[in-house]
């Protein structure tokens, strides 16, 4: 096996690699961008509600308490 360079062997990575990289259209990308939003945003709402279960259940155990 032949040596290489450092530099060399950083020239070929780059030209081996540039070749295999598959850039995203502008229509892939704006999908995915607003596929990210709608589903941070459904979680958000499902996580909210989850949050607001579980501390009305806390509020109402803390009441049975206080009484």
């Amino acid at each position: 096996m032949a040596k290489t360079s450092p530099g060399e062997f950083v020239r070929q990575v780059k030209t081996e690699g540039l070749e295999k990289v598959h850039w995203p259209s502008r229509k892939e990308t704006v999908t995915t961008a607003i596929m990210v939003l709608i589903m941070t945003t459904l979680l958000a709402i499902f996580f909210f509600g989850i949050d607001s279960f579980f501390s009305a259940i806390v509020q109402f155990l803390l009441g049975l308490l206080g009484s």
